[in-house]
């Protein structure tokens, strides 16, 4: 009986589909099979004798042999039954010859089901899934597992669902390719490779053929913790995510002036204590939103329908959704590799004063009525109370007009003699500059006569924007003249009244229109961001940036946004170690906190209006002696004794115990990469308690720091982890890690810790 007959005689034992994977795989297991039917005879036709078993084997030779005299003794031999049977025996064995035929048809019918079934279900099964490496590949997402079976990693497909059987899988087995998402053509890849023996990534491209189609893809974070990303308002490390935020633009912006955006420090990667990093292409027109109703979920989302994203010139707007994922030994390790390969280390070191000395800020204190008169005075105070400085910074307000670059000859009419005064009593001086041309400035019209403006869509007019200070044409950097006309105007003002650098305010993307056009089109508006800082970089020795966007090379300072003076994670003294860890982990080594005490604004104090409540602004003060850069504007004399004296202590107490690590580590990060300010976990790295302290922090690997952040406390619980450690009061912790509860700190203290070697 052929194969296609014995499986006619059963159609609802087996599908068609079963029987075509049966039949294609038939002839590698039929040996399988009639090994099972031999076990059949063994077991079960041998009680019935020899006869049986003889008939079973060479019923077919019988009756093609016996009795044609094609060979005689071959015949008689297919008619001989070994010993004396009785006829009896005989006459049974005929009648249970029918039996054993109809028994030994359905066993093979039964054997073949199972066998073809087992096949059918292992197909159905590759159809479900793919395997990459660790990476398991499903219509509505991928995990990736470590080789305990626990999952270090999902990501949902949220905007369609994978056709996997439009999906194959290339031969040496580390990628896949599909075709299909439900009805609609993608291009979508997979491919997993080793950079490292101790590191595994993938390379993961949806990209879409239907123009202003989406793409979305969520990552669940599950029990993780993440950190990266952005600066925002309130920061928090690790990440805290809470309600739904639908996806808007994933670019540089201001978020003192719009809270609930990203700031002006973004770069395309996160990495989560699960030792997992991702980072997105440039490539992609990036969203994020995220969902922590439910199931914890940060979305990657691509599109180019109402977004400030443009196709490249020529291209098609085909969406594309691209990003990188890899998987480490530990969170350290993969967080270098990452750095390594996607940010640029640091060319130089910034001015050793801007390290050493605090700087001192006119604006806190005097915001736009700075004069000349306020100035000089500020100057000399901070000579009479005997601080050092690093330099004076000129804010806002100094010139006539925003757009101007020059002193205003009334708030300043003998400029130049105020310069000199200042370099005679040691300070250097920097000016506060910015992008925005205001429209009654007389230098708005000859931006527009040389076309040096961002311009609106037609690109005839130029395009105004609402800053802080008024209505204003914004400086289009992609066009080298107008680069050349700024650099021009800052030459201009070092050589005249000899400014060492300056302050390069703004820059973010949400100061650009809605809708633009720029000399050389911008596909990601960040890169207004990075072009602007990189005009900083020939004064960076003395300069700052509050941008930072694929600029990590520059030797700038870069500034956290505004403070308010308050203590909260909102903007306010909470917010400092969270926003330093972040800049440091994106990349930003050099980092200039905001001025200690915060801005003094109205309706965001604490206590009174007038300066930043005394306590807050002793504590602030406190942790700043050990970040990378100090920032006075609110100065400690308008206070009394005791804050004047907590001042100097810490002043001195940075330049003696401070000072030289952080010297040495910013020159090590233009080898390594590495930030100045660490985590507790840059040493304990799978420590679950390191990678959850927002308090804390570590300068290099042996400095740890643990100030108050909280009014009215004098004690609080410190996390010591593995190592031995000296307390600055001189107490040996060798029993770690421990958690040190309501360890002692005085109003002029800040706890901090010797990692003994």
């Amino acid at each position: 009986m052929t194969v296609n007959r014995l499986f006619s005689t059963a159609p609802l034992l087996i599908s068609p589909k079963a029987f075509n994977i049966f039949n294609s795989l038939l002839p590698e297991y039929f040996n399988h099979v009639w090994n099972a039917v031999f076990v059949f005879q063994k077991y079960f036709l041998a009680p019935f004798g020899d006869a049986a078993v003889i008939h079973f084997y060479r019923q077919d030779q019988l009756q093609r042999r016996a009795g044609r005299g094609e060979n005689s003794q071959v015949d008689a031999m297919y008619q001989v039954v070994p010993g004396n049977l009785p006829a009896a025996r005989e006459k049974q064995s005929k009648e249970v010859k029918p039996l054993i035929c109809t028994i030994l048809l359905g066993l093979l019918l039964v054997i073949a089901a199972v066998v073809a079934w087992c096949y059918y279900t292992a197909s159905l099964k590759k159809l479900n899934s793919f395997k990459i490496d660790q990476l398991e590949l499903y219509k509505d997402g991928f995990f990736i597992k470590n080789t305990a079976n626990m999952v270090l990693f999902e990501m949902g497909f949220k905007s369609a669902p994978i056709d996997l059987e439009s999906c194959f899988q290339g031969e040496a087995g580390n990628e896949v390719n599909c075709t299909k998402s439900g009805e609609e053509k993608v291009d979508f890849f997979v491919k997993a490779f080793k950079p490292k023996d101790t590191i595994t990534c993938y390379n993961i491209e949806w990209k879409t053929v239907v123009l202003n189609s989406v793409v979305e893809h969520c990552m669940y974070w599950a029990d993780g913790h993440w950190y990266g990303g952005a600066e925002t308002s309130t920061q928090h490390w690790p990440i805290k995510i809470s309600g739904v935020m639908d996806p808007k633009p994933y670019i540089t912006g201001d978020v003192y002036s719009i809270r609930d955006g990203f700031g002006g420090i973004l770069e395309r990667y996160w990495i989560s204590s699960k030792s997992v990093a991702v980072r997105v292409n440039d490539s992609v027109p990036l969203h994020i939103g995220w969902n922590s109703s439910d199931k914890e979920a940060f979305c990657l989302h691509a599109r180019y329908k109402d977004s400030p994203f443009q196709a490249t010139t020529g291209q098609q707007p085909f969406v594309e959704l691209s990003y990188q994922v890899c998987i480490g030994s530990d969170l350290k390790i993969i967080h270098r590799y990452m750095a390594k390969k996607h940010f640029r280390k640091p060319e130089i070191t910034p001015s050793e004063l801007m390290f050493r000395y605090p700087k001192w800020s006119t604006w806190a204190l005097f915001k736009t009525e700075v004069n000349q008169d306020k100035v000089l005075r500020y100057a000399e105070k901070i000579k009479k109370y005997q601080f050092n400085f690093s330099h004076i910074e000129i804010d806002d307000q100094y010139s006539s007009s925003y757009g101007e670059f020059n002193f205003d000859p009334v708030k300043f009419p003998n400029a130049s003699e105020l310069l000199q005064k200042l370099r005679d009593d040691g300070f250097q001086v920097t000016l506060w500059v910015h992008p925005f041309v205001n429209y009654n400035s007389p230098s708005f019209i000859k931006g527009v006569e040389n076309s040096y403006f961002v311009m609106d869509p037609s690109g005839r007019f130029p395009a105004f924007v609402e800053w802080w200070n008024g209505i204003a044409a914004v400086l289009d950097f992609t066009n080298p003249e107008t680069t050349d006309w700024f650099q021009k105007k800052l030459e201009y003002l070092r050589s005249k009244y000899g400014i060492v650098s300056f302050k390069f305010d703004a820059g973010e993307t949400s100061y650009l229109p809605a809708k633009f056009s720029t000399y050389k089109p911008l596909s990601d508006p960040s890169l207004f961001s990075k072009l602007y800082a990189k005009v900083a970089a020939s004064y960076c020795m003395l300069a700052e940036v509050r941008v930072g966007y694929h600029t990590q090379n520059l030797p700038c300072f870069v500034r956290m946004i505004d403070r308010d003076s308050v203590w909260g994670y909102e903007l306010g003294l909470k917010s400092l170690i969270p926003t330093v860890l972040t800049m440091g982990i994106l990349g930003y080594p050099f980092i200039l906190p905001d001025m200690i005490g915060g801005n003094v604004y109205p309706n965001k104090t604490d206590g009174l209006d007038e300066i930043p409540d005394r306590e807050l602004y002793i504590r602030w003060l406190e942790l700043s002696a050990f970040l990378p850069a100090m920032q006075f504007s609110i100065p400690p004399w308008l206070y009394d004794e005791e804050v004047l004296k907590i001042a100097h202590k810490f002043t001195q107490l940075r330049e003696s115990l401070v000072m030289p690590l952080i010297l040495r580590l910013a020159e090590e990060t233009t080898k390594t990469g590495n930030p100045i300010i660490r985590p507790l976990w840059w040493i304990a790295p799978n420590d679950k308690v390191a990678q959850k302290v927002d308090t804390q922090f570590l300068i290099g690997d042996y400095l740890m720091v643990a100030p108050i952040l909280e009014k009215g406390k004098e004690a609080r619980d410190i996390y010591l982890p593995d190592g031995k450690w000296q307390s600055f009061n001189g107490d040996l912790f060798d029993k770690t890690p421990n958690l040190l509860t309501d360890f002692a700190v005085d109003l002029d203290e800040v706890a901090y810790f010797i990692r003994m070697i």
